[in-house]
């Protein structure tokens, strides 16, 4: 299949967001107690899954549970009906809740992997939210306590009438190549022998190409012309909410110079070792799940004739 950004894993567009219902009240409460209406639970950052590992989806009973922190709507899936989820507080006990032996509450990135793409979109897009809101309680403007508005994309100050909206911070994730080598770096809190792509925060002023250039030499000291950089897709990164930018840069030199405050490691690899990697098969080394956009990277790359 032919990756691109909407084929990444976490980026599929599986539902209509219908942005206009967001500020139509009386529509959500309609929608929420619709039949057909299709509702997911969060509670400290981790989805409700079931035993299969797939996405538990509730009906319009979901709403009458105790313990609900925030509601989000999310949009409307093919047959009109609204798609909502809702953040549980982490006083809510579900071995004493209605909904006790469907499923438990997993830890995000263990569970997005499992799902298929629709659930691990929208359970990506909730996470981001519910993230974000919990982050965000009181205005930066002024910092009275904001409330949540348009049915969770938006927050606003009560007191300075500031509007806050979900951030999403860009982040570039590349992979470094000259001739038949590319360059894989590792953090000293990774598992041993875990290698992936270098990333790093775009900050204002640059652009992703820019800042690609710019981390790779603060990382691993390695030069680069940002012209030379090639774009291949993005992902949407629910940790706590990015948007990983994926791309492959022409490197100018190949000596190393490590900074140790952002790795631990770095190495090129031929590019034989990266298909050795992608499939498994390395002696040493083993790249990102197939989750993440830095092994997409790699297996771009490494597919390619040299």
């Amino acid at each position: 299949m032919l990756l691109t950004s909407d084929t990444m894993p976490l980026a599929s567009a599986a539902i209509d967001r219908a942005a206009h219902h967001r500020l139509d009240p009386d529509w959500l409460k309609a929608s929420l107690k619709a039949p057909n209406v299709l509702v997911c639970l969060f509670q400290n950052g981790m989805p409700f899954v079931q035993d299969n590992g797939a996405l538990l989806w509730l009906g319009h009973q979901a709403t009458a549970l105790s313990g609900i922190s925030e509601q989000l709507f999310l949009g409307k899936d093919k047959t009109g009906a609204g798609v909502f989820a809702l953040d549980m507080t982490p006083a809510f006990k579900l071995a004493a809740s209605p909904i006790a032996g469907l499923g438990e509450f997993t830890e995000a990135r263990m569970a997005l992997g499992a799902m298929g793409p629709m659930d691990a979109n929208l359970a990506s897009t909730a996470r981001s939210l519910f993230e974000w809101h919990k982050a965000h309680g009181f205005c930066a403007n002024c910092g009275a306590a904001s409330v949540v508005k348009e049915a969770g994309w938006k927050r606003a100050c009560p007191s300075c009438e500031r509007e806050h909206f979900p951030r999403t911070d860009p982040v570039a994730i590349m992979l470094a190549v000259r001739g038949d080598k590319c360059l894989l770096g590792r953090q000293a809190l990774w598992p041993a022998g875990f290698f992936s792509c270098l990333a790093g925060f775009i900050e204002p002023g640059e652009t992703v190409e820019q800042g690609a250039v710019r981390e790779l030499a603060e990382e691993a000291g390695i030069k680069a012309n940002a012209a030379s950089a090639e774009y291949l897709f993005a992902q949407p990164w629910p940790f706590p909410s990015s948007l990983m930018m994926g791309l492959i840069v022409e490197a100018e030199s190949e000596e190393i110079t490590v900074d140790k405050t952002e790795l631990d490691e770095a190495r090129w690899f031929t590019r034989e070792e990266a298909r050795a990697i992608i499939a498994g098969q390395h002696s040493e080394v083993f790249a990102p799940p197939e989750m993440a956009v830095a092994h997409h990277i790699l297996r771009v790359w490494s597919e390619r004739e040299g």
